[in-house]
């Protein structure tokens, strides 16, 4: 059984080590916006801002993510 505060951390205690004990609802964060774009080291995409409470304010609600796999051991991405 979970338990979620105001402003969207819900908190459920697990038995098995490997599942974080605090998360965030499927409704929290950014979604994303359209289609995933290949690039030619990865991808990029739009992500839109999901209409919930915000933890430092001024939240951007239209961002671009790209990502790109530099090594077999290495993923860099920007927001």
């Amino acid at each position: 059984q979970s338990t979620c505060t105001l402003r969207g951390c819900c908190w459920s205690p697990e038995s098995n080590t490997s599942v974080p004990w605090c998360f965030f609802s499927s409704n929290h964060g950014y979604k994303v916006d359209g289609s995933i774009r290949s690039t030619q080291a990865g991808f990029e995409t739009t992500l839109t801002r999901l209409p919930s409470p915000s933890f430092f304010g001024n939240d951007i609600n239209i961002v671009l993510l790209t990502g790109e796999y530099q090594t077999p051991n290495r993923f860099r991405f920007k927001v």
